[in-house]
C-alpha cells in the first residue's frame, strides 16, 4: 500500500510510473474521490472553526448574562452538519482506501523497463548443462516408469493438477524439505517457523493477495478463511500491528508449508507433471529490515536460495524481472530459473522480492530507530521474501538432470544422507 499522503499529492506520478502495471486501476474514480475527500475535509475544518467561535460566543453571552438560546441552537445545527459531512467523509475514505489497496507497488529505479517476460534481464548463470546420449525424458515419464509418481490416482482422488508421490519419490520430497530447512537454519541464520495454513482476510490483505487476487485463492465456504498460496502470507503477518526495535533487525524466518493455488489463469499451461499444481510444498524465506538495508538483504536472500541449487549441482540462471513482469507487491524481483533438459530451457524455481514498505504499510509493521531515544518516531520496515526453494520443482530438476540411460536417477551427493545413504532411485 502506498503512503496515502504521497498518493494524494502525486497520483499522476504514480500512474505514470506504473504504466501497464496500473492499467486495471480506476484512476479517474480515485482522482474524483480524492478531490471529494479534500473538499469534505476542508468543509469539516471550516465548520469546526465556526463551532469553536460559536461556543466562545455562547460562553461570552452567558458570562454577560445575555440571551444565548439562538446561538446555542445555531451551534447545534453546525454540529449536526459536521456529523453528516463526517459520515460522508468516512464513506468516501473507505471507498478510496479500498481502491488504493488495488494499486501495485512502484518499481525500484534499478528495475529494467519492459512490457513482458521477454524483456527480463539475465544477471548470471551457474553450473554446467548436462548432455545425454539420447533425447532426455520428462520428469513425469521418469517418475511414472520408476513407480514414484502417480497422476492418474491423484486425479481420481482430487482431480486435475494434483499428484501422488510414493516410495523414493515421497522420501525425496521429505528429504528436500529437511535439507533446505537445515541449510537455511544452520548456515544462513534463519529461524524456523511452523505456521497455520488457514488464515483470515486481514492476513491475506496484509501481504497483498487481497482484495485484487481473491479469485486466485481457495476460500472456505462457511468461514472467511483462506488456504495460503505461500508461507510468505502467515510468516510476514507474524509482526502485523507491531513496532519492532531496530536492534532486532534484520529478522529472518524460514518455513515450509503446503501451498494452494487455483491457477485460474493457467489454462493449457503445464497440464502434465509437477510444475503447476493446485497443491505443492515450498520452503520460504522471509526477512524484515530497515529501509537502508533492504536491497542488500535482497542480494543476500537470493544468494541463499541459489545455495540450495549449487549444493545440489543443478544448473540455473538468475534474471531481474522488468517492470511489465513485476508482481503486484514487489519493488524488485529476481527469478531463479533451473535448467530442465526435457524442455531445453530454464524454468522458474524461486522468486526473490523486495517489497520495501508496501506490505508493511498494509500490515502496519514498524520499527523504532535505535539510539536511546524513546521519542524517536517509528518508521515502516521493509519486507522481503523468496522461495528457498519450491520443493516439487526441485524434485523435477533432479529427476531430469540426474536421469541415467538405464532409467534410474542418481541422487545428488548432498541429499544422500537424507535418503538413507541411497545413491540412486531405481524401479520399485
Amino acid at each position: 500500500m502506498h503512503d496515502p499522503k504521497y498518493l494524494r499529492d502525486n497520483l499522476d506520478v504514480v500512474r505514470t510510473a506504473l504504466g501497464r502495471r496500473g492499467q486495471d486501476v480506476p484512476w479517474d474514480i480515485i482522482q474524483k474521490l480524492s478531490d471529494e475527500r479534500r473538499t469534505l475535509t476542508t468543509q469539516v475544518e471550516q465548520l469546526r472553526h465556526e463551532l469553536k467561535k460559536g461556543s466562545d460566543d455562547v460562553a461570552r453571552r452567558r458570562r454577560a448574562k445575555e440571551p444565548a438560546d439562538e446561538a446555542i441552537e445555531a451551534m447545534k445545527q453546525v454540529g449536526e452538519r459536521i456529523k453528516d459531512i463526517e459520515g460522508t467523509l468516512r464513506e468516501t475514505e473507505e471507498t478510496l482506501n479500498g481502491l488504493a489497496l488495488r494499486i501495485p507497488n512502484l518499481p525500484h529505479h534499478t528495475v529494467p523497463q519492459g512490457t513482458d517476460s521477454s524483456q527480463n534481464v539475465e544477471v548470471r548463470r551457474w553450473g554446467t548443462i548436462p548432455s545425454f546420449s539420447a533425447p532426455p525424458k520428462s520428469h513425469w515419464e521418469i517418475g511414472e516408469a520408476l513407480g514414484i509418481l502417480d497422476f492418474d490416482r491423484a486425479a481420481k482422488i482430487a482431480g486435475a493438477r494434483f499428484a501422488v508421490l510414493s516410495g523414493a519419490g515421497a522420501r525425496m520430497e521429505r528429504a528436500l524439505i529437511d535439507y533446505m530447512l537445515d541449510l537455511h537454519t544452520t548456515r544462513h541464520g534463519y529461524r524456523e517457523i511452523l505456521s497455520p495454513v488457514l488464515v483470515n482476510r486481514q492476513t491475506m490483505t496484509g501481504t497483498g493477495q487481497l482484495p485484487k487476487f481473491e479469485d486466485d485463492l481457495f476460500r472456505l465456504r462457511d468461514e472467511d478463511w483462506f488456504l495460503i498460496p505461500t508461507a510468505e502470507v502467515p510468516v510476514t503477518n507474524l509482526h502485523r500491528d507491531e513496532i519492532l526495535s531496530e536492534d532486532r533487525l534484520p529478522i529472518r524466518y524460514t518455513a515450509c508449508t503446503p501451498c494452494f493455488r487455483r491457477e485460474a489463469g493457467s489454462y493449457g499451461k503445464d497440464t502434465r507433471g509437477l510444475i503447476r499444481l493446485h497443491q505443492f510444498n515450498k520452503v520460504e524465506l522471509v526477512a524484515f529490515t530497515t529501509p537502508e538495508g533492504s536491497h542488500d538483504e535482497l542480494e543476500r536472500l537470493t544468494g541463499h536460495a541459489e545455495a540450495i541449487l549449487q549444493t545440489l549441482n543443478l544448473p540455473y540462471r538468475v534474471v531481474t524481472l522488468c517492470t511489465g513482469d513485476l508482481g503486484f507487491s514487489a519493488a524488485k524481483t529476481y527469478d531463479i530459473e533451473v535448467w530442465l533438459p526435457s524442455q531445453d530451457q530454464y524454468r522458474e524455481i524461486s522468486s526473490c522480492s523486495n517489497f520495501e514498505s508496501f506490505q508493511a504499510r498494509r500490515a502496519t509493521i514498524k520499527y523504532r530507530p535505535s539510539g536511546g531515544k524513546k521519542e524517536a518516531k517509528p518508521d515502516f520496515v521493509h519486507t522481503l521474501n523468496g522461495s528457498g526453494l519450491a520443493v516439487g520443482r526441485t524434485l523435477v530438476a533432479i529427476l531430469e538432470n540426474y536421469q541415467q540411460p538405464d532409467g534410474s536417477v542418481l541422487i545428488p551427493d548432498a541429499l544422500r544422507p537424507y535418503m538413507g545413504g541411497k545413491e540412486r532411485i531405481v524401479n520399485e
